[in-house]
Formats: structure tokens, sequence, C-alpha cells
């Protein structure tokens, strides 16, 4: 009788116990973006707690290239959806907490359905923003082809807890759930940076009926881009496309010559340069080994860039591509992070536990994971670099401790991270 009690109440807590860890998992469990162990210093969510909106801008009278045609090229209203976080206040009882709706597959491949799924983030839907002391520094991010606006939310969210209204673009015909012709990617990434990047002034002026009224300091402003999103991002600030590049575009779009005023040698291009954005991050770009630039177009961008890459990166290509790149751009103060053995998976969130389930196409996972990395462990330190470098150049803190170290943790230890913590890494930088 004794053993059956005992027995009895060892099970009774065996069953308190699981029902006391499954009610805390959700709270509790692995979110996009939480620190490992050997995560480096900056790293580290700020003092803000985090909101988050979904906004809708149509940019108006575009090229519509997916319908050119003998050299005739139709207009659109091109729509945009963005997701923005901010600086926010939390009511009490409330938590950050918010479920993001993302697909896998692609919308023009029969043989990968599009599959909804859901996963968790750390901020709080439709949040009141934070007015802070004064206006916060704007950062726009710009995913690859294909990709999401929500690609990057360890990072997103990131960055609006340490002060920065943080903006993710879902350019159209070019995510997962509307992708179309490569032409568009080609010809839009840049103009629709630039023209968020003037919806989000305008949005943020103090007479505004926004949320953003008064938030953005859309004059101290950063673009992030990733794989096509680099392509994009490097061409606003001044790495102009080359000839080869427009007729490449030419031939792709049914004889359109709408990527001419993105071409280095077009006066056009030069107009269109916008002192606003003062730094670029620049995630495995791609098109150095298409011939989209050559060195006149490299030796344009002259605003400070932090290129992050895997050095076997066999989209964008590294030595002959990211590198290539980073080597040719010799007017610019930059920063070249290399992830030894990864591929171009260097930039997007890790794999989604839907994406592990049996009989999914093979790149549904491999849309994110690296096969030599722990994704987790990359996006750690790319909230550290990306940090480091932000806080240095848009909000003028003392950061520069973090980023002039040795080539190889080998050499010398790197600032802000754990002992034996950076292997597998490497830091470039060259100044004009």
């Amino acid at each position: 009788m004794l053993l059956s009690s005992r027995f009895i109440a060892l099970l009774l807590g065996i069953v308190f116990y699981s029902a006391a860890v499954w009610a805390q998992a959700p709270n509790d469990a692995f979110v996009f973006g939480d620190l490992l162990p050997d995560a480096p210093e900056l790293a580290a969510r700020g003092k803000y707690s985090v909101g988050v909106r979904t906004l809708t801008v149509t940019h108006t009278d575009q090229p519509d290239v997916l319908r050119s045609k003998g050299g005739q090229t139709p207009r659109y209203d091109r729509k945009l959806t963005l997701e923005i976080w901010y600086p926010a206040r939390i009511p009490a009882g409330q938590t950050e907490r918010v479920v993001y709706d993302q697909v896998m597959g692609s919308s023009n491949d029969p043989k990968r359905p599009l599959i909804p799924f859901t996963f968790a983030g750390r901020a709080l839907r439709d949040a009141e923003p934070d007015p802070g002391t004064e206006a916060y520094p704007l950062v726009i991010v710009s995913h690859g082809y294909l990709g999401s606006r929500l690609l990057f939310t360890y990072l997103t969210e990131n960055l609006a807890s340490k002060g920065y209204v943080v903006v993710g673009i879902d350019h159209a015909e070019s995510t997962f759930r509307d992708a179309g012709g490569f032409a568009s990617t080609l010809l839009n990434r840049s103009l629709d940076d630039l023209f968020v990047l003037n919806e989000i002034a305008r949005l943020s002026a103090k007479n505004s009926q926004s949320f953003l009224a008064g938030l953005v300091d859309s004059d101290n402003t950063a673009l992030i881009g990733y794989s096509m999103g680099g392509y994009g991002a490097l061409n606003v600030v001044g790495a102009g496309y080359s000839a080869q590049a427009a007729k490449t575009f030419g031939q792709l779009s049914g004889g359109s010559n709408a990527l001419d005023s993105r071409t280095m040698t077009n006066p056009a291009y030069k107009a269109s340069l916008d002192p606003r954005i003062k730094v670029a991050v620049a995630f495995a770009p791609w098109g150095m080994e298409r011939g989209v630039w050559d060195a006149e177009g490299l030796a344009g961008l002259k605003v400070p860039t932090l290129f992050i890459a895997g050095s076997k990166d066999d989209i964008s290509g590294y030595e002959k591509g990211i590198k290539a790149i980073y080597d040719g751009a010799i007017n610019a103060d930059r920063y070249l992070l290399t992830y030894l053995n990864a591929r171009h998976n260097v930039a997007p969130n890790p794999p989604p536990a839907e994406s592990l389930k049996p009989g999914l196409h093979f790149d549904e996972y491999y849309r994110y994971a690296e096969p030599a990395w722990n994704e987790r462990r990359i996006n750690n330190i790319n909230q550290h670099f990306v940090t480091a470098f932000l806080g240095l150049h848009l909000k003028k803190l003392d950061y520069a401790r973090y980023l002039n170290l040795p080539l190889s943790p080998n050499e010398g230890a790197w600032t802000g991270f754990k002992p034996r913590s950076a292997v597998g890494l490497e830091l470039r930088h060259n100044k004009p």
C-alpha cells in the first residue's frame, strides 16, 4: 500500500510538472532572433519595446516590363506591402508577441505549391509608437528573389528594439506569393527602394495623419538588401549598372530600355542618388559574375557599406562575385564579413518547423538552411555586426572597436565575442 501511494504521488508529480512545462512552452519556446549562449555582445535586444504594423502603398505609373513587347512598355500602378517595426509602448498585461503569416513554395513553380504557415515574433501588432526624445533613423530592408518582407524578422525586430524604424518591403512580382518574370526584379529593386524612402518621409511628416508622424528621421537612412535586394541596394547608393546589364535586360524584357536610367553613364541615374541614405548593408549581393557592374560603376559607390557573404556562395559567387564588388568599391569605406564555408543563405531566418516535414521539395528547407552553419548562430552574428555598423554611422555611437578587428580571430581576439566563439569568420576593412 505504501509503494502504491508513492507511485501515485510520483505519477501526479510528473503530470503536474509536464502540464506546467507545456503551459510555459508558448512563451519560452525559441523565437527567431533569440540569443544562443555564444551570441556576441551587440546581438542582445535594445531598450525599446517593439510594435509592428502592415501598410500598403502604391507606386503609380510605372513601367510594366513583364508586358513589354516590340520595345513598347505599358504602364501600371505597382502596389507594395510593407511591414514596419518601430519602438513602441506596450500596455500593462500585454507582451511583445505576434504571429506572422508566411508561405513556402513558389507561385510560378507547379512542383512547389504555396503552403501557408505561421511563425512567432517578439513584437506587438498595432502597438502605440513610443515617440522617444527625437525621431528614429530609418532602415529599409529588401529581400531576395524569391522572398518576402518577413524573411529577416530576427534582424528587423532586433533593430527596432535599438531605436530604429525598420521597413521591410514585399517587392511585387518577386515574392513567394506572386513571383513573376525576372525582368521585373532587375528593374524594380532600386525603384522600389527609392519610392519607399519617399513614402516613409511623407508619412512621417509632423502634420501627417499616419502613426509614423514625427517618428522617423528619413534624412538618416540605412538600406539593407539580400541577394537581389543587395543588387538593388548597391545601385541606389551609387553603383550604377553597366551597359552590358542594360543590354541583357533588354533581351529579357521584350526590348525594353527601362533599365538604362539606372546605368552609370546616364545623367538621370546620377541625379537620383539620394543623400538621405547614409549607409548600406549588402548580404550576398547578386550580379557581379553576370556583368552587372564594371569598374566605373563600382567606383561610384561612396557611402560606407557592410558586405556579408559566404565563402562558398554558389548563387552570387564569392571571389568573382561579392568579394570582387568589395574590392572594386575603391571609393567607399567598406567591410566584408565572411562566413567561411557558408553558401548563399547568410541573411534569412532559420528554417521554419514546417520546412522539416517529409515529402516537401528539398528547397523549402534549403531556402533558409546552410549546410555547414547553424542559422541561429548566423542570425546572432548578423545582429551584432549590423548593430555595430548602423550604430557607428547613424547614431554616432562608440562602436568602432567592434568593427576594427584582425582579419581572423586566429590573429587576435574579436571584441564582443566570447572566447573561442568567433571561429569560422573573417572581417576585411578597406577605406577609400
